[in-house]
């Protein structure tokens, strides 16, 4: 039987090898992580910005609008945010370097400051309810609940990222880099939030 080849094969004496994840379909091919990240960064950017708008045009109307007075550790859980962002691009470079048992410590270093953050979170949570701010009483409050409510869960999702990425198995650069993309992107939307809570 005559074997089909293509007629390049007689135009160059190099072999083109075929990245295993597209022989082997449990694997995503190249950029799919990338593709997926950015699709789901715009997606949460989109359902944040009408929450902001609505938040803004409620705060306007004033009916039944009580100001709250936030609590001033929101200051420390900026700072540990935009901190762990640093430690994590730290970590990126350093996992590019194929310097895995450094770029992994600075994982858990992240991880560990996410941790803090959602702790300090729940502080100023604990602020908003001494100060009688309760989640049905008042919409200032109540929407300060729901964006840092929703910011942190969404953290919770990149700390479980984190931990795959420490503690699985195979090490995938493009792995490392949506991961730390997503939490780039989180610190990002959470100085907008703090920024639009602090000033309207």
């Amino acid at each position: 039987m005559a074997r089909i080849v293509s007629d390049r094969a007689n135009k160059t004496d190099q072999v083109v090898l075929l990245p295993s994840s597209l022989e082997d379909p449990t694997k995503a091919p190249p950029g799919a992580y990338r593709i997926l990240i950015w699709t789901a960064c715009g997606s949460i950017s989109a359902f944040f910005a009408a929450l902001v708008i609505a938040y803004i045009w409620r705060a306007g109307m004033m009916s039944y609008w009580q100001q709250i007075r936030l609590p001033r550790v929101l200051w420390l859980s900026t700072a540990l945010i935009l901190a762990s962002s640093v430690t994590l691009e730290i970590a990126r470079r350093f996992f590019r370097r194929g310097e895995w048992r450094v770029a992994d410590r600075l994982l858990l270093t992240t991880a560990t400051i996410g941790v803090a953050f959602l702790a300090v979170q729940l502080v100023a949570w604990r602020d908003l309810l001494a100060q009688g701010a309760y989640l049905m009483d008042n919409p200032h409050g109540a929407f300060f609940y729901l964006f840092t409510g929703l910011h942190a869960a969404h953290l919770l999702g990149g700390l479980i990222a984190l931990f795959v990425v420490v503690f699985g198995r195979r090490k995938r650069r493009e792995l490392v880099d949506v991961v730390a993309y997503y939490w780039h992107f989180l610190t990002v939307l959470w100085l907008i939030l703090f920024e639009v809570l602090r000033t309207v």
